[in-house]
């Protein structure tokens, strides 16, 4: 990432007044070399060194309030609630009935085998094969 050049860099003059006044902090080391080597912090590294920063006395106020429009200026990022899980498929419970009947009559029925293996593996039955099994459940009785 290209860091842009500008003549006055409000940002890193707020890191190295913090780094005299809390010359042993980690987080401070840890933000102004990210921000040297890529050019930018993020929004919640930004409002962290707000809040370090707004405890030194020798940092200006129009400093201050420049990282605070820089802060508002980055978007917020909001993270959404998981949406409800609903089945892929919900099995046809008529056809699971027609089925059985057809099959409690005539076990070795192979379309009606083809069709339970079907619905036992959650396949869709179409309405031809609802059809087809209705017309089968007719002629049984």
């Amino acid at each position: 990432m290209q860091r842009k050049k500008t003549d006055v860099d409000v940002i890193l003059a707020i890191l190295e007044a913090t780094a005299t006044a809390y010359p042993e902090n980690e987080f401070i080391k840890s933000i102004t070399f990210q921000y040297k080597e890529r050019g930018g912090l993020s929004k919640k590294q930004l409002q962290g060194l707000h809040g370090k920063a707004s405890k030194v006395k020798s940092i200006p106020s129009h400093k201050l309030a420049t990282l605070e429009a820089v802060i508002l200026k980055k978007p917020m990022k909001y993270k959404s609630a998981l949406p409800e899980t609903t089945p892929l498929y919900i099995k046809n419970e008529t056809a699971g009935k027609l089925i059985e009947t057809i099959l409690a009559k005539y076990p070795q029925h192979k379309r009606v085998l083809f069709l339970k293996a079907k619905y036992d593996n959650n396949e869709t039955i179409t309405q031809a094969e609802l059809t087809e099994l209705e017309k089968f459940n007719k002629l049984l009785r």
